[in-house]
């Protein structure tokens, strides 16, 4: 059987062996990116393992009592928050600060950063309590334009330029990516049914990323608690005790984009803090 004569005339030009070798590293380079850009998004961790974690794990959400008690450890988050930052202020010196006292002996950008938390954490617990707290950059940029004002370089926006994060030599994504990176997140956050996996995934993914030019942790930490309370669940808070685990965990993931030993210190953390508050388990 004859071959069917070419349209005009002509026959198409063969493919080269160089054509075919140029079109497949072509095809692995945008695989490459492709992969890159998910990971990025969206940082592994072993699914089975951490749902066998959580799978004995029963609370009784309660979003009244939880916003109750986040009002009631307002101090307790505040000082926590800024201690993992270095701030030199004490507990009972955060407490009289946040009570209208000055307090001598400190640092003005250390008194800032205190008060600045306290607004961010109320703030958020008034889009709580009035229903209007949602995962989406307006929301986030809110919250760290309280967080870190007069401190980072830009504050109430993504970054416009390059970062780094001090003891890793992983480097966060280029500013120009942010936007893509943190819808595609949050739309892999949303497949996550269970609101404390979630949470803690969102913090990772927002320290991960950074998305600002400082105070990432501080921001995804409150935005991981709106998540957590809005769904009746109790607050997730650090100690200032516990901030050599907690850098030593952060450095880990940071280095490997493998987030499944840090849900493994976040999540126990986070039950044993919370138990005996009331929320069945």
């Amino acid at each position: 059987m004859s071959e069917k004569e070419p349209i005009n005339g002509k026959k198409p030009k063969k493919q080269t062996e160089n054509d075919q070798t140029i079109l497949k590293q072509s095809q692995d380079i945008q695989s490459d990116i492709e992969n890159l850009t998910d990971r990025l998004m969206n940082f592994t961790f072993d699914q089975k393992r951490i749902e066998e974690l959580l799978s004995e794990v029963s609370i009784q959400p309660n979003i009244e009592k939880a916003l109750f008690l986040a009002k009631k450890q307002r101090v307790d988050v505040v000082y926590h928050a800024a201690a993992l930052e270095d701030n030199p202020f004490t507990l009972p010196e955060v407490q009289t600060l946040l009570e209208g006292i000055t307090v001598g002996g400190h640092k003005l950008s250390d008194e800032s950063q205190v008060l600045n938390l306290d607004k961010a954490w109320k703030h958020t617990l008034d889009l709580i309590r009035d229903q209007r707290f949602e995962l989406e950059k307006q929301t986030i940029c809110e919250i760290h334009k309280l967080v870190a004002k007069e401190e980072a370089l830009e504050w109430g926006q993504f970054r416009s330029g390059g970062v780094t994060i001090s003891g890793t030599q992983y480097r966060p994504p280029e500013a120009s990516k942010l936007d893509q990176i943190f819808e595609k997140g949050c739309e892999n956050l949303q497949q996550i049914e269970n609101p404390i996996l979630k949470a803690m995934c969102y913090f990772l993914m927002g320290a991960l990323n950074q998305f600002f030019y400082d105070g990432n942790k501080r921001t995804s930490r409150i935005t991981a608690n709106a998540m957590l309370i809005s769904k009746g669940y109790p607050v997730f808070n650090i100690l200032a005790k516990d901030k050599l685990a907690f850098n030593k965990t952060m450095i880990e993931f940071y280095d490997t984009q493998e987030g499944t030993k840090a849900l493994e210190f976040f999540i126990p953390y986070y039950l044993e803090m919370n138990k005996g508050l009331g929320f069945g388990y």
